[in-house]
């Protein structure tokens, strides 16, 4: 597997307001939507979206990297 540096400052799984900051400051309701389409791929913990990173990198590269499966 490739090693990715980028968002190297971020932990391996953030939250909606770090996605947010990752993607240039897009808004809520991107965000949200972007998570409720699965276009960047998460799971749900509670009310709480947690996003691994490299699903963003994933996201932001075109390439299927990320193997998550929700249920």
């Amino acid at each position: 597997m490739k090693k990715y540096t980028m968002f190297e400052n971020y932990p391996d799984v953030v939250e909606v307001d770090d996605l947010r900051k990752m993607l240039g400051g897009i808004s809520k309701k991107l965000a949200y939507r972007l998570l409720a389409e699965q276009e960047i791929r998460s799971v749900r913990v509670g009310r709480a979206y947690k996003i691994p990173k490299i699903c963003i990198i994933e996201y932001l590269m075109g390439e299927e990297i990320c193997h998550i499966k929700i249920s």
